[in-house]
């Protein structure tokens, strides 16, 4: 039975051969038969890649003559071909992994996963357009599945995002690098969110903040979790190997002060100055086996199916500078997150409280 879709893998080898140069304008391309036969399908599988390289406007067929490259691409084909030939590897590794038995899901967010490493790990700065809200912060599953819908947010615009913890991110805005950023530092002399540390960092401007979503912060542990852990005393037992988000970020902020609380001296917790840039991280390194245990979102922890001991519930805002707010693409954000449908959608994602999400108010 002829393989579904073989027609496309043909059509994308093509484009391949023609943007690598290996096929160069007026080439002439293998007959229907010889190509049905390189790729063991049926003429009409060829005949229907051919027909489609055609209306692409790549390739030219005439009687008699047979299939040619085309000697001048049309205007601005070869950005359109850069973009198709990406939406076709994309394409295939979805069928490929539905194949292998994933759902949509589970590669959507498999693939949201990839880009949080990819992000931190980054050598060269994102283009920045005039198209493009800059967000530095906090990491955040549910910002990165914003960022993934912000086309539908607010058609024209992205949202391109740099993880740099949540002072990073106040940092950012008061540099003038970022437009929005993610925090949720807690002030313990005020027992308040963000606020105290947007007025230390931000002083004499009015910023909004715009609450994402109340969070659940705890220790993240293997499935099933085969060594009973409960709490922050157990962090310090011999033989339990632990993994930390990075200085700076609002969750080591909350974990050093509740450490301090509970007087577990930090010098007897194995690993504890092994960092992580991501919750995403955190909890990849306890799902291959790394360490035992880790400090991170809840959400984490369900997307790689593991168990999670809940500590504290925690507020994440958007912090905005008025500036910011004004523009076109930000207003669309900050309307969106007061939709039902949203709230339905950030709620999915596991491990958020959306009864605050998209109150604002303002430093």
């Amino acid at each position: 039975m002829e393989e579904p879709h073989l027609y496309q893998k043909i059509v994308e080898s093509i484009r391949q051969d023609i943007l690598s140069g290996n096929q160069n304008p007026g080439d002439r391309l293998p007959t229907v038969r010889e190509m049905a036969a390189k790729w063991n399908c049926t003429l009409g599988t060829v005949q229907h890649a051919y027909s489609e390289l055609s209306r692409q406007g790549l390739v030219v067929s005439r009687a008699g003559q047979g299939t040619h490259v085309v000697e001048e691409p049309p205007v601005g084909i070869d950005g359109a071909l850069r973009k198709a030939s990406l939406v076709n590897r994309a394409e295939a590794f979805l069928l490929e992994s539905i194949t292998n038995g994933y759902s949509p899901e589970e590669v959507e967010g498999a693939v949201r996963l990839a880009m949080d490493h990819w992000r931190v790990t980054k050598d060269e700065p994102l283009a920045t357009p005039a198209s493009t809200i800059r967000f530095s912060g906090s990491h955040d599953l549910a910002i990165t599945w914003i960022a993934a819908h912000f086309s539908e947010i607010t058609p024209g615009f992205t949202l391109q995002l740099d993880f740099t913890g949540s002072l990073g991110g106040l940092i950012a805005l008061a540099e003038g690098k970022s437009d929005l950023a993610g925090c949720h530092l807690w002030d313990q002399e005020s027992n308040t969110y963000n606020a105290p540390f947007v007025r230390r960092i931000l002083p004499g401007q009015k910023v909004a903040l715009l609450t994402l979503a109340h969070r659940s912060m705890g220790l993240i542990v293997p499935a099933g979790n085969p060594l009973k852990v409960t709490g922050l005393g157990d962090l310090t037992r011999p033989g339990l190997r632990f993994v930390n988000r990075q200085s700076g970020s609002g969750t080591r902020v909350w974990l050093d002060a509740a450490l301090e609380r509970e007087g577990i001296p930090s010098s007897q917790i194995r690993g504890y100055e092994d960092a992580r840039m991501t919750h995403s991280e955190v909890a990849r390194s306890i799902a291959e086996g790394k360490v035992q245990v880790g400090f991170g979102l809840e959400t984490a922890a369900l997307a790689f199916g593991l168990d999670f001991i809940r500590l504290v519930r925690e507020r994440y805002d958007l912090a905005i500078p008025q500036s910011s707010f004004e523009m076109e693409a930000v207003k669309n954000l900050a309307e969106w997150l007061t939709t039902p449908k949203t709230h339905q959608s950030i709620f999915e994602l596991g491990g958020y409280g959306v009864e605050d999400t998209g109150k604002l108010g303002w430093v």
